[in-house]
């Protein structure tokens, strides 16, 4: 290995996919035990190396040399072999600090919570102090010196400001869950999250869904990056770069999630795009089908809608955790709202508008077998998909027009938080 990433579990890194964007070098990927650590430090088999979970602190005893900001962290995620000797230095730092910039959300004078107390949290703990917090408070499971629990944070410091994420919880693989519930901080200014994967964790879009700002750390990442390669060849990289590797990666890893009636062309459009944009298509009806080796109809008819819907769900959660991918979605996917709560973590939310006099009835699908259930469920949930919908696309045209107007909002989006 020449440059790359090391750490316990790594199939969810995007970091190859920023550095190639970086540079022309070689980056990799290599997942090490805990025991195999020490002996590919002191191999020295490397120019230059990322270091994430769980070895941020562990790798600092095998090093001749630590950045002084690294050292005043206590903990290291780039490491440079120059002739031989190890030199360590903190990218997280820079990389948290501009995700802090770029937010917007303002730290100075406030008292910030940091839930978790790993590497990655003594990083934040030395940012929102540079960016002048007031106060600094950290959480762990069990309580220790200088933590407190989550419990404790809720009961005592509801007041606090700011609340940065640095656990685990929320990331892929296991894309559900929250350290704590922002709503219990009525005060707050501002929530980050590290976690980039999925693109918007629970924490982020509980805290977004209450007006609060709050972003993910995928900014972060592709910060770090830069500053990781600016060590590695010591050379700077333009600022700039950031938000442009920034917005390319976000369309790589973007979803489109499409929504709408039955026999609206959500399976026909999507699999336009999947063809055009060189994306991989999944339809989740389809899915259903191949898992249970039963007809969605069959379902039904034997045992009930609800059995369906917890069918639908299941895959639907699977589904989230795509990148890069075109869903398309059964007609009924948004009567359950955790579901399009889970397509948004990674994905924009596009409703195939068809109008009603177009939509055609057929007695494979359950609920639109006549005309007349086409229309009693159209006007059930019409504007159901209109208030999940990130972007309504009208739909009384041909199947590769929709295609068209999906494909020109999607590329010239410049994503948000």
């Amino acid at each position: 290995m020449e440059y790359g990433l090391i750490g316990e579990h790594l199939p969810h890194s995007f970091s190859p996919e920023i550095h190639k964007k970086i540079g022309d070098y070689k980056y990799e990927i290599k997942e090490l035990r805990p025991e195999e650590l020490e002996d590919f430090i002191k191999a020295k088999d490397f120019k230059g190396i990322n270091v994430t979970i769980p070895y941020k602190q562990a790798v600092i005893p095998f090093l001749d040399e630590i950045d002084e900001a690294a050292k005043e962290i206590g903990a290291v995620n780039t490491i440079v072999n120059r002739g031989g000797k190890l030199f360590g230095y903190n990218t997280d730092f820079g990389g948290l600090k501009a995700l802090f910039e770029r937010s917007g959300i303002s730290v100075s004078g406030k008292k910030a919570i940091i839930l978790g107390n790993g590497g990655t949290s003594h990083t934040a703990e030395a940012v929102l102090k540079n960016l002048g917090a007031q106060t600094v408070l950290k959480t762990d499971l069990v309580p220790g010196k200088g933590t407190i629990t989550n419990e404790e944070a809720v009961l005592n410091h509801s007041d606090a400001k700011i609340l940065v994420n640095t656990t685990p919880c929320g990331m892929f693989p296991k894309l559900s869950g929250m350290a704590v519930d922002p709503a219990d901080f009525p005060n707050l200014d501002g929530a980050i999250d590290v976690v980039y994967n999925p693109l918007r964790t629970d924490f982020v879009q509980r805290a977004q869904s209450l007006g609060i700002p709050a972003t993910a750390g995928l900014y972060m990442l592709v910060m770090q990056a830069i500053l990781a390669a600016e060590h590695f060849f010591d050379k700077p990289v333009p600022k700039e770069r950031a938000e442009k590797i920034y917005q390319q990666l976000l369309r790589m890893k973007k979803n489109i999630v499409l929504i709408g009636m039955p026999s609206s062309g959500k399976t026909t459009v999507g699999k336009i795009l999947s063809e055009e944009l060189k994306m991989p298509f999944f339809d989740s009806d389809e899915i259903i089908i191949k898992k249970t080796g039963r007809e969605i109809s069959d379902i039904f008819e034997k045992e009930g809608e609800p059995v369906f819907r917890k069918l639908e769900s299941e895959v639907i959660f699977e589904l989230s955790g795509k990148t890069g991918a075109i869903i398309s979605t059964g007609g009924g996917v948004v009567l359950n709202p955790e579901n399009i709560k889970n397509l948004s973590k990674n994905g924009k939310i596009y409703f195939i508008n068809r109008p009603l006099e177009n939509l055609v009835p057929t007695s494979d699908r359950p609920t639109a077998s006549s005309f007349e259930a086409i229309k009693k469920r159209f006007e059930e949930r019409y504007e159901i998909y209109c208030g999940f919908a990130d972007k309504i696309i009208d739909a009384n045209c041909s199947a590769k027009e929709v295609y068209e107007k999906i494909k020109e909002d999607f590329q010239n989006e410049n994503f948000g938080d």
